[in-house]
């Protein structure tokens, strides 16, 4: 493939990132990284995030991690914490404590979560437990799942026109006491992309038209964006749990509710 691109004239991506004149920081013993992997593809990660795989001796990875991923860390000792809704998983008290632990033995920490470590990713949590054991830590931004996964399916996450503002959200404890106010979402009018709420769909659905949005407002759901395993339904607010369930459609997913969801049609069409 290099061949071809010299022969074409055009750059091979090692020229390319040597005409970029990056130089990665280096990432010293005893310090942790907490970085975001982007929505699954490979091509999705960041030059920080490549160079800080390519430096660390041990990396502690979530589930939603690509194996190629993964591989990048050549030579680290790897630690799974992934974790998946209604399965054994290691509990974020451990986690914490492993990235202490590992950091005081003076380890190269590489903490690699799917999208961005803060959306929805616990980092938050994970940097407040570092910085109370004064651990030098640093955040490495992914591409977020809950935008990435639109603009690889062609759903575009803002449209002059249709929005002004999009919602991320999670629909983790939808139907329980300690629920978002799915109604209140509702009144803004403005598009909710949903993590972590495949198996309340229903119950957010419901919701979400009890707050006042139209049944016929356009929504979908989306799984494994930007793998080759990615799937997406798109259906009306009233029919997407219907229409997802006959699918088989199961997590990791992401709910999209919104008159964004309708310009993919749109954009498919368009020539």
């Amino acid at each position: 493939m290099n061949d071809i691109a010299n022969r074409n004239g055009r750059a091979t991506v090692e020229q390319a990132l040597a005409r970029l004149n990056f130089k990665p920081r280096a990432l010293e013993p005893g310090h942790v990284w907490l970085a975001g992997a982007g929505p699954g593809d490979p091509g999705c990660l960041t030059l920080e995030v490549l160079a800080a795989l390519g430096q660390c001796d041990a990396l502690v990875y979530d589930a939603l991690v690509s194996p190629d991923v993964v591989a990048v860390a050549e030579g680290a000792e790897l630690f799974y914490a992934g974790k998946r809704g209604g399965q054994p998983s290691m509990k974020q008290d451990a986690i914490n404590a492993l990235l202490v632990r590992l950091a005081r033995e003076g380890r190269r920490v590489v903490r690699l979560k799917g999208g961005d470590p803060y959306i929805f990713g616990r980092g938050g949590e994970e940097a407040l437990a570092l910085a109370h054991e004064n651990i030098p830590f640093r955040v490495l931004s992914g591409l977020t799942s809950g935008l990435s996964a639109l603009a690889a399916t062609g759903i575009p996450a803002t449209m002059r026109g249709i929005n002004k503002a999009v919602i991320l959200a999670t629909g983790h404890a939808a139907g329980t006491d300690d629920d978002i106010d799915w109604a209140a979402i509702a009144r803004t009018g403005q598009p909710v992309v949903v993590y972590m709420g495949m198996a309340n769909l229903p119950a957010i659905a419901a919701a979400l038209l009890k707050g006042g949005l139209a049944p016929s407002t356009p929504a979908a759901v989306i799984v494994a964006a930007t793998t080759p395993q990615e799937r997406i339904v798109v259906a009306t607010l009233a029919t997407i749990a219907e229409e997802a369930a006959a699918a088989g459609l199961a997590s990791p997913a992401l709910i999209v509710v919104g008159g964004i969801v309708a310009m993919r049609a749109a954009l498919a069409g368009a020539t």
